[in-house]
C-alpha cells in the first residue's frame, strides 16, 4: 500500500513541477528562485508525510476527493522549507546526497562581485517561498470547507511546533551536558520531529475526513509515540550508519553536539575521562574524526545504544496499543503497523 501510494505522490509532485511557473510565475519572477526550488524538491524522498496523511484521511473516508494528493504534497513542500532552513543552521553543505539550498546557491554567486548576501540569505528566502507553496498545494483538495479549516490548522500547528522545536534545541545545544535531562532530549524529539513528521500528517488526514474527535486524538498520541521512537532510531544511524545510506557526512550529528538519546546516557554512564571527552565536544569544542569514533566507542561501551534500542521497542509496543484501538479501516491500520515495524526495525 506504501509503495502505491508513494509511486501516487511522485506522479502528483512531477505534475506539480510543472505548473508550477504558470501558477505563480517564477520563471517570470526569477529563473534562479525557479531552478533551485525545482531542482530541490524533485530529489529522492521516502515522501513518508504526504503518505501518512493520506492514509489518515482513506482510513476514515469511504472516497477519494479530486485534490488529495495534490493537497498532501502541502507536507513535503513543509518539510523541503525546513530542511532549506536546518542546513543553514547547522552549516551543512549537503542534503539527501546533493548540495544543499545553500550551497548550491552560494556556488552560483559571482566571487568577483562583491554582494552584501550570500547564499544563505538566498535560501532563507527560497524557504519561506517554499512554505508559502505548501499552504497554496493544501487548499488543492476538495472537500468540506469546515473540516478543510481543522485539517490546514493542524498542518499550521506543524510548522508552529517544529519551529519551536528547533529554537528549543538551539538553545539546549549551550546547556552543559550534565544538566541536560531525558525529559529535555524527548520534548525536542516530540516537537521537532513527531510532530510533523507522524502526528500532525495523520491527523490532518483524519480531520479531513470527518474522523471522531477521540479517534483523532489517539492518532495523534500514536504518531508521537512513533515519531520519537523513529527519532531514537535516526540517531543511531547517524552515529553508526554509512555516508552512503544516510546522505550526509558520517558522525555529523555528535559533532554538530547534538543532545541525543545516545549522548545523554552515555555521558551518566561512563568514567570520568570519557565524560571529559563527551564534555568537550558537547561544549563545541574542536573534534578531530578520531575524537568522534572515541565517542561512538563509548556509546557501544556505555550501554547506550542497547538502552535506546529498548526505548525503541517499549515506544513501539505503547504506540501499538493506541493503534490497536482505533476505528481505521483494517487494511490501512495494518499498513500503518507494517510501516512502524520496518522504519523501527522492530
Amino acid at each position: 500500500m506504501f509503495m502505491k501510494m508513494k509511486i501516487r505522490i511522485e506522479k502528483e509532485l512531477s505534475s506539480y513541477v510543472k505548473s508550477i511557473d504558470k501558477l505563480y510565475a517564477l520563471n517570470s519572477l526569477s529563473p534562479v528562485l525557479f531552478k533551485n526550488i525545482k531542482e530541490f524538491i524533485c530529489r529522492p524522498g521516502k515522501r513518508v508525510r504526504p503518505i501518512l496523511f493520506c492514509i489518515g484521511y482513506l482510513g476514515f473516508s469511504g472516497k477519494t476527493p479530486a485534490g488529495l494528493y495534490r493537497s498532501a504534497l502541502s507536507l513535503e513542500l513543509l518539510h523541503d522549507f525546513m530542511l532549506v532552513h536546518d542546513d543553514i543552521i547547522d552549516r551543512s553543505d549537503t542534503r539527501r546526497g546533493a548540495p544543499s539550498m545553500h550551497a548550491m546557491l552560494n556556488r552560483s554567486l559571482y566571487p568577483d562581485k562583491k554582494v552584501k548576501f550570500n547564499g544563505e540569505d538566498l535560501a532563507i528566502v527560497i524557504g519561506d517561498v517554499m512554505y508559502a507553496m505548501g499552504l497554496d498545494a493544501f487548499l488543492s483538495v476538495k472537500e468540506d470547507l469546515a473540516r478543510k479549516e481543522a485539517a490546514l490548522k493542524k498542518l499550521i500547528s506543524a510548522a508552529l511546533y517544529t519551529g519551536s522545536g528547533e529554537f528549543m534545541e538551539l538553545l539546549l545545544g549551550i546547556k552543559p551536558i550534565e544538566k541536560v535531562t531525558q525529559k529535555d532530549i524527548y520534548k525536542i524529539y516530540d516537537y521537532k520531529t513527531a510532530n510533523y513528521t507522524f502526528a500532525s500528517p495523520l491527523t490532518m488526514g483524519s480531520a479531513l475526513a470527518g474522523a471522531e474527535i477521540r479517534q483523532t486524538e489517539r492518532l495523534f498520541s500514536y504518531g508521537i509515540l512513533l515519531g520519537r521512537a523513529f527519532q531514537i532510531r535516526d540517531d543511531i544511524i547517524g552515529a553508526f550508519g554509512k555516508e552512503k545510506d544516510t546522505g550526509k557526512p558520517s558522525l555529523s550529528d555528535i559533532k554538530e553536539a547534538k543532545r541525543t538519546l545516545l549522548i545523554w546516557y552515555a555521558f551518566n554512564h561512563a568514567g570520568n575521562k570519557e565524560k571529559s571527552l563527551i564534555r568537550k565536544v558537547m561544549q563545541g569544542g574542536p573534534a578531530g574524526k578520531n575524537a568522534l569514533v572515541m565517542i561512538r566507542r563509548i556509546i557501544l561501551e556505555s550501554g547506550a545504544l542497547e538502552y535506546a534500542e529498548g526505548q525503541i521497542k517499549y515506544l513501539f509496543s505503547k504506540a501499538k496499543r493506541k493503534l490497536d484501538g482505533l476505528k481505521m479501516k483494517p487494511g490501512y491500520k495494518q499498513a500503518l503497523d507494517n510501516f512502524s515495524r520496518k522504519i523501527l526495525q522492530v
